[in-house]
């Protein structure tokens, strides 16, 4: 059972009929008992929400809800995932936090209700038809080295649900006895790693703290505190992982260079005198559809947090949608604040991309 004080436990877990096939199911609705969380087995394979009509009753009920689910062929069919790794494998979907920028809303349908795969084994022994054939790191003179790159966070926070499903340790266990040249990548804003920390990962695993400063981590609730999730990062780069951190999303705020420049001076020494410290920097800025801005309009109506017009402009993305990103200026001054910072806090850091 997990130490952290943060982590997350749901109110009741819905279990299909097909997910008690499978060993992964079972362990799931094992250690959750030994929890004390409420177990609903379904009768077939039809999720029973049973959700309130408020709609923010509604969400808190689906927040406090995980589901046990075989992921369909189709979920096992893996797609490329730009700009972070070559391919993205689900281990889940959806995330139990409460970030007012949450990235998943108005991507994921329905109820924000948090799904885990049973099927995990299958999910797992599919991933070698893939390897080499990637083209984001596999085929990129610069992060050619990673090999072929799995990120396993694009649709939810895998750290967040290990104490339930044990799903993560199982997929860096893996991975450590892939003998290729391949790389499971994981970001996080949990910082219970325990679990991780004696798993014979081979260093094919590298596991990234999701931090932003202190006083934009206000906008992250349910989460671990930024200084716990730097010590975490800390803990995993001791114990031989590559590591990273994915500052994100950077948000140009008042006071926003006083506060980035505290959380790189924070993670700077956060890392000092790790032997053979293998670190890589992602750096993503705020941005925002109208359709997830309505869905974070009604899940946090109180938020302050800024998506108004202000230093804003459209962009159209190669899927066809509009996203409001920061203007030209506005990108220029941060991009170069980060650049600088990064080299005198974090000189040893690779900076894998900017968005």
């Amino acid at each position: 059972m997990s130490s952290d004080k943060t982590a997350w436990r749901p109110r009741r877990l819905l279990v299909t009929r097909s997910a008690m096939g499978f060993a992964q199911g079972r362990a799931i609705v094992e250690r959750a008992e030994a929890q004390g969380v409420e177990i609903v087995l379904l009768p077939g394979d039809r999720l029973a929400l049973d959700l309130p009509d408020d709609p923010r009753r509604a969400y808190a009920a689906a927040k406090t809800t995980l589901a046990v689910v075989v992921a369909p062929p189709s979920k096992r069919r893996l797609q490329p995932i730009a700009p972070s790794a070559d391919w993205r494998v689900d281990l889940a979907e959806g995330c139990p936090a409460h970030c007012s920028y949450c990235y998943l809303a108005g991507s994921l349908k329905g109820p924000p209700i948090t799904r885990v795969y049973a099927n995990l084994d299958e999910i797992l022994d599919g991933l070698p038809a893939y390897l080499g054939q990637g083209t984001i790191t596999s085929r990129n003179r610069d992060r050619a080295h990673e090999g072929t790159t799995f990120e396993a966070s694009c649709y939810t926070d895998p750290l967040a649900l290990e104490p339930i499903t044990g799903s993560l340790s199982a997929a860096i266990a893996r991975f450590g006895r892939w003998d290729a040249p391949v790389q499971l990548r994981f970001t996080t804003k949990f910082a219970d790693v325990g679990p991780l920390l004696n798993i014979d990962h081979q260093g094919r695993t590298r596991m990234r703290a999701s931090v932003n400063p202190r006083i934009y981590a206000r906008f992250e609730g349910g989460t671990s505190a930024v200084a716990d999730r730097l010590a975490a990062l800390r803990r995993m780069a001791m114990a031989g992982y590559p590591v990273g951190l994915t500052i994100a999303p950077i948000i140009a705020a008042e006071g926003w260079r006083q506060a980035y420049g505290e959380l790189l001076a924070n993670a700077g020494a956060a890392l000092a005198g790790v032997p053979e410290l293998d670190l890589t920097i992602e750096l993503i800025t705020h941005r925002f559809t109208a359709g997830s801005k309505a869905v974070l309009d009604s899940w946090y109506p109180g938020s302050s947090l800024d998506m108004g017009a202000t230093r804003r402009v459209t962009k159209r993305t190669k899927f066809g949608t509009e996203k409001q990103v920061y203007d030209a200026t506005t990108m220029r001054e941060l991009r170069g604040f980060f650049e600088e910072g990064i080299a005198s806090a974090l000189p040893s850091a690779r900076i894998l991309y900017w968005t």
